[in-house]
């Protein structure tokens, strides 16, 4: 196998270095800047969208993911929610070769009615912890629960704009309690007030969480939990976006704009994840458009991330021509991008 060399500004630190991927000869690596891989702390590898909307795929749609994030500088993923026939068992075998590593989920823990219908299978409260347990056998380090949601229709469409929370909170604190106990954490979908009671009952890591405040914010920092703000799907403007929906996704970006730079002083592990609409590099340039600084928002689609998920750093390397502290449009467009020592760009 080739191995390969880097002469250049590693990234986010900011400081000039070496970088050799293996032993003997080498190949320079083009590209003047280095980051050690990037990190997608939320995303879906089998969610797409068909006609009717949002579903799941399999096996053949996972892969061709995983090497689209690969051609895009992504050299690890945590699946949070999908096919867990295909994604536990992408994180239990061997990453293929220049392929990102993959930790996940499993499928949506969430009650009838309270997520898409043909993008899980049902949880009653009354089955939560056997599923948790049943996901956990099964491989998944990390559990994903559907705090709330809008109340959604037999065939797809969301019912209204009222959301709810999904299961009594005395039955998520039995949850986290369960998959701390084996060994596992618990990634929690929320965009409403109930996500204090998630943050007090121990959930490791907030995923969008669109109204968390300061309080929140102390209470999660000061046992290093973690928030992914997804704001691809949180702030940016949709298609024919009505009135309404602009004036609440502005009133949303303002307060993540506030909540973000506090987060980071309170201890929080701010990570970056697209979700299923957004790219590493956009959500980047976002954290930075809402308040952290270039370094803070490298860091999380990173460092932060890998230390935090507990993603080892070894033979993963992402170049560009240009500085993205200065230039962050370059993050589109990596000069090479190295995994685990093989060259896939």
């Amino acid at each position: 196998m080739t191995t390969w060399r880097f002469d250049g500004v590693l990234l986010p630190e900011g400081s000039r270095g070496r970088i050799e991927l293996g032993e003997g000869e080498y190949d320079a690596l083009p590209g003047r800047f280095a980051l050690p891989g990037l990190i997608d702390a939320h995303c879906h590898l089998t969610m797409g969208t068909d006609s009717l909307g949002l579903r799941l795929y399999g096996e053949e749609f996972a892969l061709a993911r995983l090497d689209e994030y690969a051609r895009d500088g992504v050299t690890a993923l945590r699946d949070v929610g999908g096919e867990r026939s295909v994604t536990l068992a992408l994180a239990s075998a061997p990453p293929g070769e220049g392929r990102p590593v993959v930790l996940a989920a499993g499928r949506f823990l969430a009650p009838k009615g309270r997520y898409f219908p043909r993008a899980h299978e049902p949880v009653p409260a009354e089955e939560l912890i056997a599923a948790v347990e049943a996901e956990i056998a099964d491989g998944a380090t990390w559990l994903k629960l559907v705090g709330d949601f809008p109340a959604v229709g037999p065939d797809g469409p969301i019912i209204g704009s009222k959301v709810e929370a999904s299961y009594p909170i005395e039955v998520v604190a039995e949850m986290v309690a369960t998959a701390h106990r084996r060994g596992a954490r618990v990634a929690a979908h929320t965009n409403i007030e109930v996500v204090s009671d998630l943050v007090r009952v121990g959930v490791d890591s907030i995923e969008h969480g669109t109204v968390l405040g300061i309080e929140d914010l102390d209470v999660l920092g000061a046992r290093g939990g973690a928030w992914t703000p997804t704001l691809c799907a949180s702030v940016q403007a949709g298609p024919d976006e009505s009135d309404d929906r602009r004036r609440r996704r502005l009133e949303r970006t303002e307060h993540l704009r506030a909540m973000l730079p506090e987060a980071v002083r309170r201890g929080v592990r701010v990570l970056a994840g697209t979700d299923v609409v957004g790219s590493m590099a956009r959500e980047i340039e976002l954290l930075v458009e809402l308040g952290l600084t270039v370094e803070q928002a490298l860091a999380a689609a990173t460092t932060e991330a890998r230390d935090y998920l507990g993603v080892g750093i070894s033979g993963d390397l992402v170049t560009y021509d240009e500085d993205p502290r200065e230039v962050p449009s370059t993050l589109h467009k990596p000069a090479a991008v190295v995994i685990r020592g093989r060259r896939v760009r």
